[in-house]
């Protein structure tokens, strides 16, 4: 007979699932839509930095963030990825998430899992994210995440202004790739 859960955790993991963190999934989006396919390979240290949302589809967990919305990635010394999220709310206060995120296959895949959840979480697979980018430009200088089932995406730019042309190439290309651009939301950068 399996032992119950302490209570203690269980109040956790029902407070994760109340904060709206994303759950894993490897089902596709949706009747006749085609996997999805990542990039070929992603040069990891290329990628660490600093990002600014462009766009996204819209998230229980960005509800409060009305723009200046960043990412940051650096390279942590056990071969993860630290990751700070950052937004500014409606009340001008600035929110922070810091996760961690971790490549699933060799060293150039695209494929990662990311979570926000405390570390001594991170052996439940229910608080780690797919993160699998789909789109990179050869600059790295224009990114598109999602996860298998398309229910998320961001687009994300080394500036707060991307190029109109380059941002409706990314746009047909996402297209392309099965996710109905119309949902985007577009990101407001007030120092840009």
């Amino acid at each position: 007979m399996p032992r119950p859960i302490p209570r203690p955790l269980l109040a956790s993991l029902l407070a994760l699932i109340a904060l709206g963190l994303p759950v894993p999934s490897s089902a596709s989006s949706g009747a006749g839509a085609e996997p999805l396919t990542t990039i070929a390979a992603l040069d990891v240290p290329r990628y660490m930095g600093e990002w600014f949302e462009i766009a996204r589809y819209a998230n229980r967990f960005q509800r409060k963030c009305v723009g200046d919305t960043r990412a940051e990635y650096s390279l942590k010394e056990n071969g993860r990825l630290r990751v700070v999220n950052r937004c500014r709310e409606e009340d001008g206060s600035v929110s922070e998430a810091v996760g961690e995120a971790r490549q699933i296959g060799g060293p150039t895949s695209p494929r990662l899992e990311v979570r926000f959840a405390p570390a001594w979480l991170s052996f439940i697979p229910a608080v780690w994210g797919d993160y699998w980018i789909v789109d990179l430009d050869p600059a790295y200088g224009l990114v598109a995440i999602s996860e298998p089932t398309r229910t998320y995406l961001w687009v994300l730019s080394r500036s707060p202004r991307v190029a109109p042309a380059d941002y409706e190439a990314l746009l047909q290309r996402l297209r392309a790739k099965g996710f109905d651009t119309d949902k985007l939301l577009r990101a407001v950068h007030t120092g840009a």
